[in-house]
């Protein structure tokens, strides 16, 4: 009996296997040094450039994980080298530094001895490690490759095939195809973190895998592995629902991130099931940095559902719930506020009355909000107005509302590559400044009035000044289901409609009317001294968000 109990208090430490890539020599001649920390693995250079050597490093570390699988996988009765190396390959508990006694680090190691892979997304190191499942599930880009056999003299084994006979029948220990269990270099694929050309070479090697099985249930291996945020779910974390849950959960993250086109609806819902997963999996393991991570989920749902808010101007649950998903806008509900700022600076502070004349200065003003300059090409001018920009621009310039580098015919023949250089006078930086806009939301505004003002059917109809000012001061104040003025409202006052397009009380409907004929709205009603109406389902991504 005593030499049983001295045989157990004797543990080997962790082996540990690191490939490394480095430059070597000029870095014309397009070669790398592969090097190893094993003692039987004698460094090499490799030529063809960093894809090459990426390549190689691939192959090397499948030839260690085929030998390891050969001599039997990790071993339980080793020590963790990840605490050996004094844990500094993953970060510390965050809520470790307010329980305070021992180092957080040495307190996160425990569980099965586990054979883990890590690999740098810049794929410059390979490391292959006999570590605890802690440590494991702490090291960020780790992915568990093995877990060792149980050491508990009660616990009987089965016979087991080696791992080489296994490899060769294309199959894992519980029957799986072994394309399913080969080494991961990154969360994304089977590719390797350093790119695809090694792809083809980590797919095809072999990886060990568990080779124990308790005599009354199914193998540990045959429960679904999974990770989420840098965290490997315990093959054991009961309730089941809930360790299938957090696989899922990783997956749809993962899935999401694939995405071509972002979907904050279904980012919101992630980020809530998130947060109520892992405050269950904080309160069933006792686990404190999980309860941060559930805080951190929750608060990116919240943040989540604001952004989609100001978006569409509607909550996520009609996303979710509802038959079609809300209209995505092109301002959000802040820039549409800070819109509608620039529409009244633009009426006060016009030279001239006229509409033509107004609409150059909002367009103008938009370009140089900033600095109080901007650049404006010919195409730009006939854009805004087919008949009457060069005359326009004259009346701008004689009244010194813009100055320009050149004369008025100059800026009219500018193109696109020598676009014409304007100063506002009264937009130059001064303080406070006249408008103060953030860098992206005058891109969104201006890019908002432009799409406004150059409508294609607007311009199919040739409309002018009065009616593309009209345009813009429906689409500048709409609801989110499109109708015209604050709920409750009945519209927007006709007086100020007028006011902003330069034109009398009884003219407003002749303009509306020409809007309507355009599909800009769908429906209009200019009586009892309201516009009211409804913006055409084509333009609604226009509309300003009130």
């Amino acid at each position: 009996m005593a030499v049983e109990a001295g045989t157990q208090q004797e543990r080997v430490a962790g082996r540990v296997w690191t490939v490394r890539l480095d430059p070597y020599g000029r870095p014309s001649a397009g070669e790398v040094k592969l090097s190893c920390s094993r003692p039987a693995c004698a460094p090499h250079r490799i030529s063809g450039g960093a894809g090459a050597g990426r390549k190689a490093a691939v192959e090397h570390v499948n030839t260690h994980l085929a030998r390891i699988g050969e001599d039997g996988g990790p071993r339980g009765d080793a020590t963790c080298a990840c605490r050996a190396a004094d844990c500094t390959w993953h970060t510390d508990d965050p809520d470790a530094g307010r329980r305070g006694g021992a180092r957080p680090t040495a307190a996160r190691c425990g569980g099965a001895m586990v054979l883990a892979m890590y690999a740098d997304r810049v794929g410059r190191l390979w490391r292959i490690a006999e570590m605890c499942a802690r440590c494991a599930a702490a090291t960020p880009d780790c992915r568990v490759l093995d877990t060792a056999r149980s050491t508990a003299p009660t616990a009987p084994t089965r016979a087991v095939q080696p791992a080489g006979e296994r490899a060769a029948k294309g199959e894992s220990a519980d029957g799986t195809a072994q394309e399913d269990r080969a080494a991961h270099f990154s969360d994304t694929g089977r590719a390797a973190a350093a790119g695809a050309s090694s792809t083809d070479a980590v797919s095809q090697a072999p990886v060990p895998h568990a080779r124990t099985a308790s005599p009354g249930g199914a193998s540990r291996r045959a429960k679904r592995w999974g990770k989420i945020a840098q965290r490997i779910v315990p093959h054991d974390l009961e309730p089941d629902v809930l360790r299938v849950e957090l696989i899922e959960l990783g997956d749809a993250f993962r899935t999401y991130q694939q995405r071509t086109e972002p979907d904050l609806a279904l980012l919101a819902e992630l980020h809530e099931r998130k947060g109520r997963a892992f405050r269950l999996w904080a309160d069933v393991s006792g686990d404190n940095s999980l309860h941060h991570e559930a805080k951190r989920a929750e608060t990116a749902a919240q943040t989540t559902r604001e952004m989609f808010h100001n978006r569409t101007g509607a909550p996520v649950e009609d996303a979710v719930g509802g038959d079609e998903p809300p209209v995505e806008r092109l301002l959000t509900r802040q820039q549409a506020v800070h819109a509608r700022t620039v529409l009244e600076y633009a009426q006060s502070n016009s030279p001239y009355p006229e509409a033509d004349v107004r609409l150059t200065v909002l367009m103008l003003t938009l370009r140089a909000a900033r600095a109080g300059t901007g650049n404006v090409t010919g195409q730009d001018l006939t854009g805004w107005l087919p008949d009457d920009a060069e005359r326009v621009l004259e009346r701008l310039v004689a009244a010194d509302w813009v100055r320009l580098p050149g004369t008025v015919a100059q800026a009219m023949a500018s193109l696109p590559e020598e676009a014409t250089t304007f100063t506002v006078p009264a937009l130059l930086s001064t303080e406070p400044r006249p408008l103060a806009l953030g860098k992206t939301t005058r891109a969104r505004i201006s890019g908002w009035a432009q799409k406004t003002v150059g409508d294609r059917k607007i311009r199919k109809k040739k409309l002018g000044a009065a009616t593309r000012l009209l345009a813009l001061y429906t689409a500048a104040h709409t609801r989110p289901d499109g109708r015209l003025g604050h709920a409750g409202d009945g519209g927007l006052p006709l007086e100020k409609a007028a006011a902003f397009c330069s034109l009398a009380l009884d003219e407003v409907t002749h303009h509306t009317e020409l809007l309507v004929t355009a599909d800009w709205l769908a429906e209009a009603d200019t009586t009892a001294g309201k516009l009211r109406g409804q913006l055409a389902e084509r333009v609604l991504p226009l509309g300003g968000l009130l």
